[in-house]
């Protein structure tokens, strides 16, 4: 993100169209906390590289419960992304992140496999 002040004007645009934002990757490459700070998303997605090892890992532990505390102080819903079995689920439950994505949910498929109830209307 080249310019904060260009992606904060965009963003107020789109959010006055009712569009919602997500910090993805939040933790890992290019999204800190600077952005988290000065960009109004409602979703911080907490980077799988936290996630994959969090059941044997007390240090991803307390970097997930870090962040979705950060995130819940900020007032954002906090999605954890790479969940891949039931035990991870359930940590993420205890440390109260509000949602999880991965291959222990549900495996990608095509859109029209999902019914009328998830396509999104234009």
């Amino acid at each position: 993100m080249a310019d904060l002040k260009k992606a904060q004007d965009f963003i107020g645009e789109l959010r006055a169209l009712g569009c919602k934002f997500a910090l993805d990757d939040f933790g890992s490459g290019l999204s800190s906390f600077g952005y988290l700070k000065h960009l109004s998303v409602d979703y911080l997605k907490i980077d799988g590289i936290f996630i994959r090892e969090l059941a044997q890992s007390p240090i991803d532990r307390a970097m997930v419960d870090s962040i979705n505390t950060i995130g819940h102080i900020m007032g954002l819903k906090t999605v954890a992304e790479f969940v891949e079995d039931g035990a991870t689920l359930e940590i993420l439950r205890q440390l109260g992140v509000d949602y999880a994505q991965g291959y222990d949910l549900g495996r990608p498929q095509p859109l029209e496999s999902l019914g009328n109830a998830h396509v999104m209307h234009r």
